[in-house]
């Protein structure tokens, strides 16, 4: 009879609400220990959190527009946890909103450079050095590990609207196959997921107004995804058996975009 997978000690960024939520309580589920990062949405991860199957979880609070705060993230978790981060990942990040639309024929220059600002600094770079400070520790320690980051699909489609978000998403798409070869000797395997439109507390508004039909006609299944659905593809990647997908990027968007 084979024995049950020893728990692993994991880091959801960006776990308050949301896919970062369906990810922490899947890991959890299956017996592993989830450190779960917020910023600014500390009642709900508690709420998150107090909401969590088995026991060991924690807490950590960090802003990634932060570098310093970025840099000490899995070291605060390690603490929290009593354990190094084997498990990471890359979930938080600013995402599209009305007040940072940014049309290239309409958006003056000052609103331009803010925006892609923010986007880059918090989704590539915050992102870039929790990866870092995460994967440089396992190997110091000499221990495998995994890393998965949440992408979009916007990265192939294209957002129009937001051209800056998805440049900042692609950053972390490069960032992870380029990861995937470097660590692999290390045994340590990186890969992507990117999701289509996702069913969130955030777009709620937008899937109960008069637009929610079309987006979700956007999929032949006629809906969009859900955020377990997303736990579930990170859960895969995070597995030993999955150690053959490092470097791959994982479409889930329903169908609703193709590529080669």
């Amino acid at each position: 009879m084979t024995s049950p997978p020893a728990p692993r000690s994991v880091l959801v960024t960006g776990a308050a609400r949301g896919i970062g939520r369906a990810v922490a309580h899947a890991f959890a589920e299956q017996g592993d220990r989830v450190a779960l990062h917020v910023h600014s949405g500390v009642d709900e991860g508690r709420e998150t959190l107090a909401s969590l199957p088995g026991t060991g979880h924690v807490l950590v609070v960090a802003d990634l527009g932060d570098a310093d705060q970025a840099a000490r993230l899995p070291s605060d978790a390690e603490e929290a946890l009593g354990e190094p981060v084997t498990v990471l990942v890359n979930n938080a990040g600013v995402a599209t909103a009305a007040d940072l639309a940014h049309p290239p024929a309409s958006t003056d220059p000052a609103t331009w450079r803010r925006h892609w600002e923010t986007y880059l600094r918090i989704n590539t770079l915050g992102t870039a050095i929790v990866t870092h400070a995460m994967t440089t520790r396992l190997v110091e320690l000499g221990l495998p590990g995994r890393v998965i980051s949440i992408g979009t699909r916007g990265v192939h489609k294209g957002e129009p609207e937001f051209p800056a978000y998805a440049a900042s998403k692609a950053a972390l798409h490069a960032m992870d196959a380029s990861l995937a070869v470097a660590l692999a000797p290390h045994d340590i395997a990186v890969a992507t997921v990117a999701p289509g439109f996702i069913e969130t507390e955030r777009v709620a508004d937008r899937l109960s107004s008069p637009a929610g039909d079309e987006i979700r006609g956007g999929s032949p299944f006629g809906r969009v995804g859900r955020p377990e659905e997303v736990a579930s593809a990170v859960l895969w990647l995070a597995s030993p058996e999955a150690v053959w997908a490092s470097g791959a990027t994982l479409d889930l968007n329903g169908a609703s975009h193709l590529r080669p």
